[in-house]
């Protein structure tokens, strides 16, 4: 099979692979879409961790049962061409946190495109237990973002938003964008969006933020506070992970407010801890979802109450090392890049 693999830092290339072959529990999907995450955007310049080379990237993704493994089979679960996406945060299933709803927490757990190959290819493999089918009424793009639509239902169950409470919401990038709408779900009407991205700000206020701001032209915090009336937010939430926005976030709060990291840029950042201690600011990491996390994001699409409408753009899987640098210099109005390997429907 035809797959983009990355082989180091910003080298990333389109080669002739072998297909991948289900075990006995095992599913093979043949991809219809393949979404680029933004953690993979920090993996393709070398600096993710758990990204060495080679290997095939992709984890958001829906296409259809190209072959099942033996028990998978017999138990009649799975048809083939029967339209799926996965949850590729594959864990074991029985230890503490996996038996407590934590699946992401999972000592063993393992994902696409990091210790498992991923889905920029015309097939990927991945256990049966985490394939879920596609509704009717979805199509086959708003299927591959269920898994970044998950991660923003973890940040909003997190930030745990009362409609009273005023939000802020750094980074407006696909997690961010998707972010924003799921904390609207908990009735909050005061969502402030930042982002260095005037096309991305425009989607953000026509998908709910109540204000806007841009940094090339003022001063964040001073903004947030002016449209605070100086009290600051009640929650901070960083879809960016950088040093500076990380801080800014502890900074933008009132006193008593919560901060979410779920952004992955950079791997450590130093923080106004005293400040966190004195105001009794929580702060808190959100890494992927729980197993309820991910139906809860099918749901929200199909009810469409999520999603990403404006600036999704399908790409052949060969131009997938354009976008990567695209996505990394100057994105545009472009929210989210689907890699197209082929025979999508």
């Amino acid at each position: 099979m035809r797959a983009l693999i990355y082989e180091g830092p910003k080298e990333m290339n389109v080669r002739e692979v072998e297909a991948p072959i289900a075990g006995e529990d095992e599913v093979v999907i043949q991809v219809a879409y393949s979404g680029i995450c933004g953690s993979e955007l920090s993996g393709y310049l070398g600096k993710n961790s758990l990204r060495k080379p080679p290997m095939i990237f992709g984890h958001e993704f829906s296409g259809t049962i190209a072959s099942v493994g033996s028990r998978v089979e017999a138990s009649g679960a799975w048809a083939i061409g029967q339209r799926v996406t996965a949850n590729p945060l594959v864990t074991c299933g029985h230890c503490d946190r996996c038996a407590s709803g934590r699946q992401q927490l999972c000592v063993s757990r393992k994902l696409l495109s990091a210790a498992l190959p991923g889905s920029n290819a015309e097939y990927v493999k991945i256990p049966a237990a985490f394939v879920y089918a596609v509704p009717d009424g979805m199509t086959m793009q708003q299927a591959a973002l269920a898994e970044p639509t998950a991660c923003a239902v973890r940040v909003a169950e997190l930030a745990a938003a009362k409609p009273t409470d005023k939000v802020l919401i750094l980074g407006m990038g696909p997690i961010g964008l998707l972010a924003l709408q799921a904390v609207l779900q908990y009735g909050v009407s005061d969502v402030i969006a930042v982002d260095m991205n005037e096309d991305r700000l425009a989607i953000a206020r026509r998908l709910g933020a109540k204000h806007v701001i841009c940094p090339a032209g003022v001063d964040t915090l001073e903004e947030v506070k002016r449209l605070t009336g100086g009290s600051g937010v009640n929650i901070a939430i960083d879809a960016v992970g950088a040093g500076l926005t990380r801080k800014q976030c502890v900074l933008a709060c009132a006193t008593g407010g919560r901060v979410v990291f779920t952004g992955l840029h950079e791997e450590e950042s130093a923080l106004p801890i005293n400040i966190a201690i004195r105001s009794e600011i929580t702060m808190t990491g959100s890494f992927a979802y729980s197993a309820m996390n991910f139906r809860t994001a099918l749901q929200w699409l199909e009810e469409g109450r999520i999603g990403l409408d404006e600036g999704v753009i399908e790409a052949p899987l060969s131009d997938g090392a354009k976008w990567f640098e695209t996505l990394l210099g100057s994105p545009g109005n472009v929210s989210k890049v689907l890699l197209v390997p082929g025979g999508a429907s």
